[in-house]
């Protein structure tokens, strides 16, 4: 076996391994996760406020 044939083989694997993860991230078994995935940055939309937002707010200092 050369060089040329172990490059066609590995060539190959990586393929049949592309075309399996396409395949399974757009399966219709995946579709409610990647639906929840795409709404996590509405999710938390009241989220407590950083640490130096809220020392700014209980001081009276604003971003001017």
């Amino acid at each position: 076996m050369d060089i040329g044939t172990l490059r066609g083989i590995i060539t190959a694997l990586l393929l049949v391994g592309f075309i399996g993860l396409v395949c399974w991230a757009y399966s219709k078994r995946r579709q409610p996760d990647f639906d929840e995935a795409a709404n996590l940055p509405f999710a938390d939309q009241d989220a407590p406020m950083s640490h130096a937002a809220s020392a700014r707010r209980d001081t009276g200092d604003r971003d001017t």
